[in-house]
């Protein structure tokens, strides 16, 4: 309260530099992650400088000082970006020059260039991110920006800054519907739309080395959402592929490099059945050509921009990374078969071990062909063989293991027996492979979580998995999960290991586990809505906008042409409206008072005050049956006048315009007839 206090006594050029200061690190504070650490560290010095200037009253430094200080940003940001254009480059450059600017606010001239700095700082922070976070931010700046710039045009006294924001806030709502409407059909045409697409997270790699996936395993954020037309797979079968592996260079898995000719090599040869599974994407961008999409879907997503294909290990890929929020609709079955059906070459490239490494996974292997047992054994028995063995001799599934040497498969099968799935999978693979079975590693998302507010299904990052595919005669590529066999909730109950939460999850898990999910499942329903509805609002978007309007075969003229025709429109519909609202309010109901009157036989001219209408009707009243409804209007055009001219007369406070508005609708004006002159 002291503060407050303190605050509001401070002499009004204080008061003002001050807030415009706030609202500058409120609008600088987002681009801290994106901008050197120099920038950051002396715009908070330069601002703090001058809030300590504006506190104590002190002249602003020389323009020796500005100008060594602007050398000094200028040959900074040319040594941490090599240049001084571009997006990083220019971002970090603004951000110091409106620093910079507030030390040499003499005149209203110098702030109103601050303000237009600090709108263009504003909308830099949407280069790196256009979140609904961000966005809310930018909101609350812009409403900030706007408040200081109007109380600048307040010269005289010392008007409060609420006076300001509500003012600010009012223009902002009046220029929405123009920001609606130039949102929804201003024309996308690329490549003249859009932002500077940036890398993109990384999600899954385009090798895996063990250990890799469990990186991902503390990154929360979202990699994809789904929304299923219909009953959707059971959540056991909810496996979305991505890079497939075979190729093992004894630390890291790679995709295949087949020694064969292309004419030997193997095929998808895939074939489904049951029913399919209709299912709508929303993608974030990963800097990456792959989709992780339903196992399996056969034909093509529609994806605009970008050139598909699947390859014979089923995983589709894009002609050129994915740098951008897509969405698109497919096509799946939970139901199907692929590969060869019998023995042939390009098997081969399944069974390759790189020499020297994992010798007593090797030697495991030669053991149990040597064992009666399985000796004759076909693949579909040794893999039952090895599942088994991962369910009763205590191997275990972890998050955590420990970082893995060289012999990766030896340290799970005989030492560590713990692992994530990577290391499961990659380990089963090999001594299958050892074991003469042709199988791969098949990375990729399972499961995920259903948003209960609005029914989409959320992939995570930490959802990253990966499992084997074994192949079997007669039955071509077979999946095997056998981090399954380890840890059956793994992949059934899509119980999965995470990261420590935060501490506000944790004080809000310890108050109410409930709330906490709720909470969490509403911001993630906002943020879809979000990226649905603004971020991936395209020209698609719009045109199907205009089919449902009506519009046969609409292209982006059309956008344009509506727009104009709606903007004139409005342009019309605001110049009728402030002509209307330019008229005195008393005036007008006096004036509708007066051709009521005209119509019920009272010829009196325009312009007529009140109390002459009241005359005229008490010349009249004699003539008319109507007396008491005569009497009630001159009664009313009394009060209406006592409310123009005399306002603080005991009895006509409590009267208002609206008042007198709902009074006049509830008189009996008498019924139309030809006028009459008074006589």
């Amino acid at each position: 309260m002291k503060l407050l206090q303190r605050l509001s006594q401070l002499p009004r050029d204080t008061r003002d530099t001050l807030f415009l200061l706030l609202v500058i690190a409120w609008i600088m504070a987002p681009l801290v992650a994106h901008v050197p650490l120099w920038c950051s560290a002396l715009s908070a010095l330069v601002l703090l400088w001058r809030g300590w200037l504006a506190l104590r009253g002190r002249a602003l430094p020389s323009r020796w000082w500005l100008l060594a200080l602007l050398l000094l940003a200028s040959g900074a940001t040319f040594y941490s970006h090599r240049t001084l254009m571009g997006r990083d480059a220019g971002v970090t450059f603004i951000v110091v020059l409106l620093a910079l600017k507030t030390l040499e606010m003499r005149a209203r001239r110098d702030a109103f260039v601050v303000f237009f700095l600090g709108f263009f700082t504003l909308l830099s922070n949407f280069f790196f991110s256009q979140s609904l976070p961000t966005a809310m931010a930018m909101v609350v700046g812009l409403l900030g920006l706007l408040s200081a710039l109007v109380n600048q045009h307040l010269p005289v006294g010392r008007p409060p800054l609420l006076l300001a924001l509500r003012t600010a806030t009012g223009m902002a709502l009046l220029g929405a519907p123009i920001m609606v409407l130039l949102f929804v059909l201003f024309p996308r045409v690329a490549p003249l739309w859009g932002l500077p697409a940036e890398a993109g997270r990384s999600g899954l790699s385009a090798q895996m080395q063990v250990g890799s996936i469990a990186n991902l395993a503390l990154d929360n954020s979202v990699a994809m959402r789904i929304r299923f037309e219909g009953a959707m797979p059971l959540q056991r079968e909810l496996y979305f592929r991505g890079p497939v592996f075979s190729t093992f260079d004894g630390r890291n898995w790679l995709p295949l490099r087949s020694g064969f000719p292309a004419q030997l090599q193997l095929v998808s040869d895939l074939q489904v059945s049951g029913k399919p599974v209709r299912y709508e994407v929303t993608l974030e961008d990963n800097n990456h050509p792959w989709l992780a999409l339903l196992d399996a879907t056969p034909t093509a997503p529609t994806l605009g921009g970008y050139r598909l294909r699947m390859g014979p290990d089923l995983q589709w890929s894009a002609d050129r990374p994915i740098g951008e929020r897509v969405r698109f609709e497919a096509l799946g079955y939970t139901a199907f078969r692929h590969g060869p059906l019998q023995q042939t070459l390009g098997l081969q490239d399944h069974l390759d071990l790189p020499p020297g490494f994992n010798p007593r996974t090797l030697q495991l292997a030669l053991d149990m062909r040597r064992d009666p047992r399985y000796a004759r054994a076909d693949a579909a028995a040794l893999v039952e063989l090895l599942l088994q063995k991962l369910r009763s001799e205590g191997y275990r599934y972890t998050l955590d293991p420990g970082v893995y040497g060289g012999h990766s498969a030896d340290e799970f099968w005989f030492d560590r027996k713990e692992g994530f799935c990577e290391h499961i999978a990659s380990s089963f693979v090999l001594l299958l492979r050892a074991l003469d079975v042709p199988a791969r590693v098949v990375t990729g998302y399972q499961g995920g979580e259903r948003n209960p507010v609005d029914g989409w299904w959320t992939v995570r990052q930490s959802d990253a998995h990966a499992w084997a595919e074994v192949w079997m005669a007669g039955q071509g590529w077979v999946r095997v999960d056998p981090t399954a066999a380890v840890a059956p909730a793994r992949t059934g109950l899509l119980q999965r290991l995470s990261a420590p939460r935060s501490a506000v999850a944790q004080v809000l898990g310890a108050i109410s586990p409930g709330f906490e999910i709720n909470l969490r499942a509403l911001w993630d329903a906002s943020n879809n809505r979000w990226n649905q509805w603004v971020l991936n609002y395209s020209q698609t978007s719009q045109l199907k906008l205009l089919r449902n309007i009506g519009f046969s075969a609409p292209e982006w003229q059309d956008l344009g042409l509506l727009l104009l025709g709606l903007l004139v429109l409005a342009s019309l519909a605001s110049a009728a409206w402030t002509q209307w609202e330019r008229q005195d309010p008393w005036l007008r109901l006096l004036q509708r008072a007066n051709r009521r009157l005209r119509k019920a036989g009272l010829a009196m001219p325009e312009g007529t005050p009140p109390r002459q209408l009241a005359t005229a009707l008490q010349q009249r009243s004699g003539k008319c049956r109507e007396e008491d409804d005569w009497q009630r209007i001159q009664d009313w055009l009394l009060r209406l006048e006592a409310w123009r001219y005399a306002p603080h007369v005991a009895g006509n406070r409590r009267a208002t315009l609206g008042t007198l508005r709902r009074q006049y609708h509830q008189l009996r004006w008498p019924p139309d007839q030809p006028e009459a002159p008074i006589p």
